[in-house]
């Protein structure tokens, strides 16, 4: 018979979430005019992407590539596959050149934490993300040109440095509305007044 017994030791609440329900969300119903607090925007999901199109010659680096990610999102990546070949690049279809995780939840509020707070700090001659970077649907992309600014990886253990794409999904209707989400989340924009630090 299974045991019924009431768990008690479920995960704490990210402590950004915490932050956007209690501070943030009030704010940004106030600032974009909003008078019902379903219509502010809010995170949907944060896509990492990791392009290896020299996994083509060796599955070592594949497998680097993926570990990597993992480490740095805590979540297994998908290994993403040509679509079609691509004689030039020596690409056929359904080769693997990249990984590819997706966060939702707890995860995603965890990897932006950390992303904010520790990673981004650590690029050489950091100038600020730039404040244009959206797609006109609310989404947001960040180019990032080395993995080793996530403190979980080992530099003395890195196969080969790439970099990666990060794009942040949110409920956004215009991008002047995700700009606000971002920016009170602490969002470091280039050329834009900081709203608030990304830690609580």
């Amino acid at each position: 018979m299974a045991d019924e017994r009431p768990t008690t030791n479920a995960a704490p609440v990210p402590r950004m979430k915490i932050r956007y329900r209690e501070e943030l969300l009030p704010r940004l119903m106030q600032e974009l005019g909003l008078d019902n607090p379903m219509r502010v925007p809010r995170l949907e999901k944060i896509v990492v992407n990791m392009g290896i199109g020299d996994a083509i010659r060796d599955g070592k680096l594949l497998d680097a590539a993926v570990a990597d990610l993992a480490q740095i999102t805590g979540q297994k990546p998908a290994v993403t596959k040509a679509r079609k070949s691509i004689a030039q690049f020596k690409v056929r279809q359904g080769m693997s050149i990249g990984a590819k995780v997706t966060l939702r939840g707890a995860r995603m509020w965890e990897f932006l934490d950390r992303l904010l707070s520790t990673a981004l700090p650590r690029i050489r001659d950091f100038r600020g993300l730039n404040a244009d970077s959206f797609d006109g649907a609310g989404n947001y992309s960040i180019g990032v040109t080395e993995q080793l600014i996530f403190p979980e990886i080992d530099y003395d253990k890195v196969v080969k440095v790439r970099g990666m794409d990060i794009t942040i999904v949110t409920t956004a209707r215009t991008d002047d509305e995700a700009r606000a989400l971002l920016r009170a989340l602490g969002f470091p924009f280039a050329g834009l007044p900081a709203v608030s630090a990304a830690a609580g």
